[in-house]
């Protein structure tokens, strides 16, 4: 079974994520996204931004905890990069070609990507990542790999961007309120810089 204080450590090694770096790397890519998304959107798309996180964190325990160092090594070598590049890319795209729905009529794709963008962005190597990674292959156990990965991923998910990625929702939708005609360039620019973004990341991978 999971240890208690080893679930507890690693929940605070994701607050301490969460509350700093996290928000410094994630905003680029859903500030610009939730700035082209209709206001009654902005929390559904955070939810799934950071349940996206969490998920992906509680998986890569789950696989430290079956294949050791074996992930670190993975991570390493620039699939999170490419990873994040290619969701950012194809938000990114979306925005720029597809038509906006609302509500139900919302595409499923248009739904997934602050979800695909939350989880990929987790792949991304950083210290806390590192030694959650490590936490997790000394446990020798899968379901206590797992456990640290979701404790981790649930600290994580603590962190300002509940409510700066709902405050950018509202400010983007007052924008298009005051002048119809930017909603268009809104969306447009927010996925030109998507694309830029994602085109970035994979170079860093490549």
């Amino acid at each position: 079974m999971p240890d208690p204080a080893g679930v507890a450590s690693a929940w605070l090694l994701g607050l301490s994520l969460g509350l700093t770096a996290c928000t410094v790397t994630c905003l680029p890519y859903m500030g610009a996204w939730m700035l082209a998304r209709e206001r009654s959107t902005a929390m559904a798309d955070t939810i799934a931004f950071l349940a996206g996180r969490v998920a992906a964190y509680a998986l890569m325990g789950l696989a430290a905890g079956l294949a050791g160092a074996w992930l670190s090594g993975v991570l390493a070598s620039g699939i999170g990069h490419v990873a994040v590049g290619a969701a950012s890319a194809a938000a990114g795209l979306w925005l720029l070609l597809g038509r906006p729905r609302r509500g139900c009529g919302a595409s499923r794709r248009e739904r997934a990507s602050p979800l695909v963008l939350g989880f990929t962005l987790s792949l991304t190597p950083c210290a806390p990542l590192a030694s959650l990674l490590a936490f997790s292959a000394q446990a020798g156990s899968a379901l206590s790999g797992m456990a640290y990965g979701l404790a981790f991923g649930l600290g994580a998910a603590v962190t300002p961007l509940l409510v700066l990625l709902p405050a950018l929702g509202w400010f983007g939708q007052r924008l298009r309120d005051s002048r119809a005609e930017l909603g268009l360039w809104l969306r447009r620019g927010a996925g030109a810089v998507l694309v830029l973004l994602g085109i970035y990341r994979i170079g860093l991978g490549m």
